[in-house]
């Protein structure tokens, strides 16, 4: 009967391998422990180390997006305060028309 593939999460290759480069656990205690292959966890190691750059980079898409962002946020402000001044101003004419009545 053949052995069923096993899948491991994200979470649980992430924390096994920054046991190992951590020092906590060598390779050989981390297979056995978690009963995953030396050359599994070692491929798993090196996956990790050449897309750890990753999790510092910024899309192109990404960058473009937030400055969309903070110019939409700055013309909410902008709009906000002219719809406060607006209100303001008209509130004032409706208290002046009352008392020329």
């Amino acid at each position: 009967m053949a052995r069923k593939r096993r899948n491991f999460s994200a979470e649980l290759k992430a924390q096994v391998v920054l046991d190992v480069i951590s020092g906590k656990k060598s390779l050989a205690e981390a297979s056995r422990e978690y009963e995953i292959k030396d050359s599994v966890l070692a491929r798993c190691k090196q996956e990790f180390l050449s897309n750890a750059t990753r999790a510092f980079e910024q899309t192109q898409a990404v960058q473009e997006k937030e400055a969309r962002i903070a110019e939409l946020e700055r013309m909410v402000g902008k709009l906000t305060m002219k719809v406060e001044l607006q209100e303001k101003v008209l509130s004032l004419d409706n208290t002046r028309s009352l008392n020329d009545e």
